[in-house]
């Protein structure tokens, strides 16, 4: 039972009073805790699991009607009032039921932090308890590989597996579907080209502009797709995704294919992009998005291209990298493996007659295909810093729900 302390007098909570009745030598305490229905009354001081809503809670002073100041020390779970009364004042103390954010709670259940160096073979290992890192420009962010077992996340009627914390505490998903189940077309929202015309260099981009290299003025096709999707499924629950966090499609490009010399990537200039020198060449990827204008946010974002109406996109080849996947080699024991193939923002190249985007393949290889071939569109969104998590420990039978 917790403990007030009133004008240098110590009270045990007492039983609740309705507010039109006067007791000598007490204060009238309400207490209230969260429930699903808002708040319910209780008699007495919550001993855990709650945390004083100060900005609810309030005390008048007698008859005045004055305003008191409450302090509430959360450590050991003492309350005092000032001014006091020894009688008539009225303190009605409003508690919320604890929540953890939901990086916390990933964090938490990481029991084994540490790093990859090696990204030139697949990684397949079934992990539980075990998170990567990698320090980038922003910060620290934490990421899964292999086949983690407590990835999961349960969001807005669907199933997700988490990509990364990012590195403003915000967590990056990856669609799976209605359910767990993670082969097949269930894990796609549908297939779709990229865009629909592929003989020009612009048409790598998820926003494009002809003769520019990095240029916004037009959508993608798959752009289209994903931004109805959201409005379709996930406009009502846009409080908790993230609009800071954005979505990389590098469009650095190179007249070589070993290393960057930033020509090349407008008309049909044979161009090879940052994610081909990186994942093909130096099997070295980056969190790292070295373009503004590639890094696509919305427009109430405070850094990127400010060019998204939702903030929805799609994986990048680099992040698939990190979780074990390698061009050109087979992994079907990595949690980005589904059996069938899907879309990236990731630019390859253009070749010199079609533009090429990389793709997650079907038996999970990192690959390259034609703008125009229909393949699958698995959304990726950033939930927020500051979501909480209702329970779940991140398995595929009790994921993470939010």
């Amino acid at each position: 039972m917790g403990v007030f302390v009133f004008a240098n007098r110590e009270y045990q909570s007492v039983p609740i009073i309705d507010e039109e009745t006067k007791l000598e030598e007490r204060n009238i305490i309400g207490v209230y805790i969260e429930s699903e229905d808002g708040y319910t009354k209780t008699d007495t001081i919550p001993e855990s699991g709650y945390t004083l809503n100060e900005e609810q809670s309030y005390c008048k002073v007698g008859d005045s009607n004055i305003d008191a100041t409450i302090n509430y020390d959360v450590n050991i779970k003492t309350l005092s009032v000032s001014p006091i009364t020894t009688k008539g004042t009225k303190c009605y103390l409003y508690f919320d039921e604890d929540q953890t954010l939901l990086k916390d709670a990933i964090l938490a259940n990481a029991t084994t932090q540490t790093t990859r160096t090696d990204f030139s073979t697949t990684l397949t290992d079934t992990t539980t308890g075990i998170i990567y890192y990698a320090d980038t420009s922003k910060g620290r962010t934490y990421y899964f590989a292999g086949n983690p077992t407590d990835n999961w996340v349960s969001f807005a009627g669907f199933y997700w597996r988490i990509i990364r914390i990012n590195e403003d505490g915000s967590v990056r998903l990856i669609y799976n579907g209605t359910g767990t189940v993670t082969t097949g077309t269930n894990t796609q929202i549908q297939t779709s080209t990229f865009n629909s015309s592929y003989n020009n260099n612009m048409y790598v981009g998820y926003m494009y502009q002809s003769g520019q290299v990095h240029g916004l003025t037009s959508d993608s096709t798959i752009k289209g797709v994903l931004d109805t999707w959201y409005q379709n499924n996930l406009q009502s629950y846009a409080s908790q995704i993230s609009t800071e966090a954005g979505f990389c499609g590098d469009r650095q490009p190179s007249t070589s294919s070993t290393t960057s010399n930033g020509s090349g990537g407008t008309g049909t200039t044979q161009t090879y992009y940052g994610a081909y020198i990186r994942l093909i060449t130096n099997k070295a990827p980056t969190f790292e998005c070295t373009n503004t204008a590639d890094l696509y946010t919305v427009g109430s974002a405070n850094s990127g291209n400010k060019v998204l109406d939702y903030p929805i996109g799609l994986i990048t080849a680099d992040e698939v990298a990190y979780a074990g996947g390698v061009y050109e080699q087979t992994n079907n024991g990595y949690y980005l493996y589904t059996n069938s193939a899907y879309w990236t923002m990731s630019p390859y190249s253009f070749g010199g007659s079609y533009a090429s985007v990389f793709r997650v393949n079907s038996v999970g290889n990192l690959y390259i295909i034609r703008v125009d071939i229909a393949w699958g569109v698995r959304p990726v969104i950033n939930l927020a810093p500051n979501v909480t998590i209702k329970s779940g420990n991140g398995t595929s039978t009790t994921p993470y729900e939010i």
